[in-house]
């Protein structure tokens, strides 16, 4: 007797280590409140089985047809409970979401923003994850190639130091955010073969006064905005930054603003946004 308890206590360690290890069911129904991995769940193959989306997914179009559910900041859970999700994609700082979630027997998938290797890194993970892994490292392949395009079209030129700013007030250098020395926009600034004035500050943003970048003299500003802009808004931008006519970058008018999503969303597009600052910075090389 003892013996086939035993037996049978064995018997069952197996079966619960067998289940432990199956993959979990490819997920039907995904609320994704990141703009980026929306991006990602569509580039593997997955956009048949997102239901909700956050309140700042605009791409791919198909998005627009979708409930939106919150974002960072306000989740709205009784939205995304009734859509009845069996994943949900949050990020990694929305704690008491995720103990919402977790609370209603949701699963989850927790996302982390961090540098530019961590994107493809992402697309796989998330491929195996809904069950789209083929398609999700060929898509991440392909990233990884036009990033490795990019580098290699730079590599050996000058690389001008620069300021890259994501953000800051309309009409004044107040509130400026620029990239510190981590990052996917450090990262990708890096690979479009600039050099970050900022580099040394182990932070993915910096809040820049206009005193500390008159101290770090950049060769070039890249501004960028995720929204569209008229070309006089464009202009005037610009103009704001005339009032350091002593830097390098004002004197010698290589200040720019680039206003494409691709450059500030690390996603799948994130190697043509990649590319648009190699182009700002070495506009020769990518005629």
């Amino acid at each position: 007797m003892k013996r086939l308890r035993l037996i049978a206590c064995i018997l069952s360690l197996c079966i619960a280590t067998v289940a432990a290890l199956q993959p979990p069911p490819r997920p039907s129904r995904i609320i994704s409140l990141i703009p980026a991995v929306t991006e990602m769940l569509f580039a593997v193959g997955a956009g048949s089985q997102v239901v909700g989306v956050s309140s700042f997914d605009h791409y791919p179009a198909a998005v627009e047809k979708l409930p939106r559910v919150g974002a960072l900041l306000d989740p709205d859970l009784e939205a995304i409970l009734a859509l009845r999700p069996d994943l949900v994609v949050i990020y990694s700082s929305q704690a008491d979401l995720q103990r919402q979630l977790e609370r209603a027997k949701v699963p989850i998938f927790v996302y982390s923003h961090a540098g530019l290797p961590d994107v493809t890194q992402t697309m796989r993970q998330l491929g195996a994850r809904v069950g789209r892994s083929e398609a999700a490292e060929r898509a991440a392949q392909d990233v990884e190639a036009a990033l490795s395009e990019i580098r290699r079209r730079t590599a050996g030129l000058p690389r001008p130091r620069v300021l890259l700013v994501f953000g800051r007030e309309s009409g004044a250098l107040r509130g400026i955010y620029a990239s510190g020395g981590i990052g996917f926009l450090h990262n990708m600034l890096e690979a479009a073969g600039g050099s970050n004035v900022f580099a040394d500050v182990q932070r993915q943003s910096v809040q820049a006064t206009t005193e500390l970048i008159l101290a770090r003299r950049p060769d070039v500003i890249l501004e960028l905005s995720g929204a569209p802009v008229s070309e006089q808004n464009v202009r005037a931008q610009r103009a704001d930054w005339n009032v350091l006519g002593s830097i390098p970058a004002v004197r010698s008018n290589r200040v720019y603003l680039i206003a494409d999503e691709r450059t500030v969303v690390p996603g799948p597009r994130v190697a043509e946004g990649t590319r648009l600052l190699a182009a700002a910075l070495h506009p020769d090389a990518f005629r």
